[in-house]
């Protein structure tokens, strides 16, 4: 069974209703101090490594329709439009370099803080500040997964592959979206030769990342709920928790008890059930915090 794709959410009263987060994190340092906290991250923290979120001020949603799991498996069209794509997006972001929000989550690990990082990105930027143990609760663009045999490999194979299979690909991205896909005219990818999987033959090789529409592993989902319950306050930092994947551990967190801290610019779907919100980006805000615990 594949969910229905959830690319909007539109505020109810409930979260209108609220005043607007403040600056102060005086609270946030508060619960952070006694430790035990599970962070759950999300596009915004890796804006500054110049990787778009999907719905800020200049979110890639407002121009673009991510790759949804039906169509992606739905037709040779739609993979070709995606890998064309992503060839180009994907060495953008494994160009990236972590930012200050990264390494201050990575440092406030260290410390011992933090009990557990879960993220929705797919950029892998938490690991490269030297977060350890990173739950990845949509998977990572740095491998592909075969959907027939279920053989994994390294996107770096796959990249030299399709640069061999392309050698006159030449398209020039528009715009990198969060999912590593880029904006290209539709003349840029008609030519473009997609590649089998090299154990099984099978045309359905993908990034092993959680698609629109695909559910998240539910042995990840078991295991962030595990932490979850060992921790002792949650920490939302770049997230406006619009898809339920994200959503649902912080309704979980505060259904428990938990205090729920969120640091985000702007509105999110999980203000309701926060505890306190902070509205500052995210490498400011995080640096500050970690400089008031040292």
């Amino acid at each position: 069974m594949r969910s229905r794709p959830t690319l909007s959410w539109t505020p109810g009263p409930e979260v209108l209703a609220l005043a607007p987060g403040t600056t102060d994190l005086r609270p946030v340092a508060d619960v952070v101090a006694a430790g035990g906290v599970v962070v759950l991250s999300g596009a915004g923290i890796s804006t500054e490594s110049g990787i778009p979120d999907y719905r800020g001020a200049s979110g890639s949603l407002r121009t673009h329709t991510p790759m949804t799991y039906g169509d992606f498996v739905g037709s040779e069209a739609g993979r070709r439009r995606y890998w064309a794509r992503s060839h180009l997006g994907w060495r953008t972001i494994a160009r990236a370099d972590p930012n200050a929000g990264h390494r201050a989550v990575a440092t406030l690990q260290a410390r011992g803080y933090l009990t557990a990082v879960i993220t929705q990105n797919v950029d892998g930027l938490h690991q490269s500040a030297g977060a350890r143990d990173v739950i990845e609760l949509h998977g990572n663009l740095d491998r592909v997964i075969c959907l027939d045999c279920h053989e994994t490999s390294p996107r770096e194979d796959l990249d030299r592959r399709l640069r061999a299979a392309n050698p006159a690909f030449e398209g020039r991205a528009l715009r990198i979206n969060p999912d590593g896909d880029v904006e290209l005219p539709d003349e840029a990818v008609e030519g473009f030769r997609l590649v089998p999987c090299r154990r099984c033959g099978s045309p359905l090789l993908k990034p092993d990342v959680v698609f629109f529409g695909e559910n998240v592993p539910k042995p990840r989902v078991e295991r962030c709920y595990r932490l979850i319950d060992e921790a002792e306050a949650m920490l939302v930092l770049g997230s406006s928790l619009t898809v339920m994947s994200g959503f649902r551990f912080v309704r979980y967190a505060a259904k428990a008890g938990k205090p729920v801290l969120i640091i985000n610019q702007g509105i999110t779907r999980g203000d309701p059930h926060a505890t306190h919100r902070v509205n500052l980006p995210l490498g400011h805000a995080l640096t500050t915090l970690t400089s008031a615990l040292a």
